[in-house]
């Protein structure tokens, strides 16, 4: 019996960590990777070669595989609808996909079916950033509809010189919002198979540094009715756009309520701490679900479940020099992606699992600290 051939656009830590879980399953792993030394394919994942924005390199990565998913959202829909029409089963499809890659597509769609969204403009001109602040106040935050993440495509607008400064660099327009009063921020992974069936994880707190996330707290520390409400809202949208495989939903916790933020429709970095921290890991459910294969439980495995992610110095070193002394750490799972430091780029991460939550967080945070060189 052949093994199931799940078909990857993309060879990044996603990929590599669904390789992972794929070996396990006894699932191959074919990843779109136009550099031979792709982080996923060093870890043994099958190489494809080609780029994401050339449709006969996508057409030649699905030939022979499953079902074709993604671990980012840099692929041209009009090629996705193209090989949607080619007979290629993507999971997700390419109308659900377009809400991860679309930022303003995405207001639109979750607002018209009444989900909860920030107050938002599609600005084209100063002055139809002046009339939304006439009606929200200054500051305002603008995002790049498309290509945006990990703070990247983010403005802050301050005044209307501001604004048209902003919009000079994007001819199609940004997406603005008021800067909202920010209790705390969530994300929920949903995982929904090919065969309708879903799972939601426990909700999760994100913690940002200059808008990249360098922190998950599992579970969130906040109530249960609210805890309740983002697992039903997830879903709820996870239906309503009919993804499949992991959907992650960003929220803002404000005074208005849970507001939905981003979506993405792959494994993301708000589950890393699944690896460790649950029964099955995102990159297995994701798998599972793109398969049509029943899903796993989504239960914590310990109270209390920390990850920290290790960012780039701005020395450019490499954190894998300074590994054992992470490794000293009590009960620190350390992640390594194998990709070549820069500053400021995502290097690995680093879960701690176990009874207290500022026990477990301090110790994921010390691990990573000294990956980073930052703490002895």
């Amino acid at each position: 019996m052949s093994s199931p051939v799940v078909a990857m656009v993309g060879a990044g830590q996603l990929a590599r960590m669904t390789h992972q879980a794929a070996i396990a399953l006894g699932v191959e792993l074919r990843v779109l990777c136009d550099e031979g030394d792709g982080c996923a394919v060093r870890a043994g994942a099958r190489r494809s070669p080609g780029s994401p924005g050339d449709l006969e390199d996508l057409r030649r990565l699905a030939v022979g595989a499953d079902v074709l998913t993604f671990d980012h959202e840099q692929v041209a829909p009009e090629h996705l609808a193209a090989l949607e029409a080619d007979g290629v089963r993507l999971a997700p499809g390419a109308a659900a996909k377009l809400m991860a890659q679309d930022k303003l597509h995405a207001r639109r769609e979750l607002s018209q079916a009444g989900f909860p969204v920030p107050p938002y403009v599609h600005a084209r001109s100063g002055a139809d950033v002046a009339g939304f602040a006439e009606r929200h106040g200054w500051p305002l935050v603008a995002k790049a509809p498309r290509g945006g993440y990990d703070g990247r495509g983010v403005f802050g607008l301050e005044d209307v010189p501001g604004a048209e400064r902003a919009l000079a660099g994007h001819p199609g327009g940004l997406l603005v919002e008021p800067r909202l009063e920010i209790e705390r921020e969530l994300a929920v992974l949903v995982a929904r198979s090919a065969t309708g069936e879903t799972a939601a994880y426990p909700v999760v707190e994100t913690v940002q540094h200059e808008a990249m996330c360098r922190e998950l707290i599992a579970p969130a520390p906040v109530d249960a009715e609210r805890a309740r409400a983002a697992r039903e809202l997830a879903l709820a949208i996870a239906e309503h756009i009919e993804a499949v495989g992991i959907l992650a939903v960003e929220l803002f916790v404000t005074p208005a309520g849970l507001l939905v933020n981003e979506l993405a429709l792959r494994p993301h970095n708000s589950g890393h701490y699944t690896i460790e921290g649950c029964v099955t890991s995102q990159f297995e459910q994701h798998l599972r679900a793109v398969l049509g294969w029943p899903l796993g439980a989504t239960t914590l495995l310990a109270p209390a479940v920390a990850t920290v992610n290790v960012v780039g110095r701005e020395d450019g070193s490499d954190p894998a020099g300074r590994l054992p002394g992470a490794l000293a750490v009590a009960g620190a799972h350390v992640h390594l992606y194998g990709k070549p430091a820069r500053p400021g780029r995502k290097l690995g991460h680093v879960t701690v699992c176990g009874p207290d939550p500022t026990e477990v967080r301090r110790a994921a945070r010390l691990a990573a600290a000294r990956l980073e060189g930052t703490q002895r």
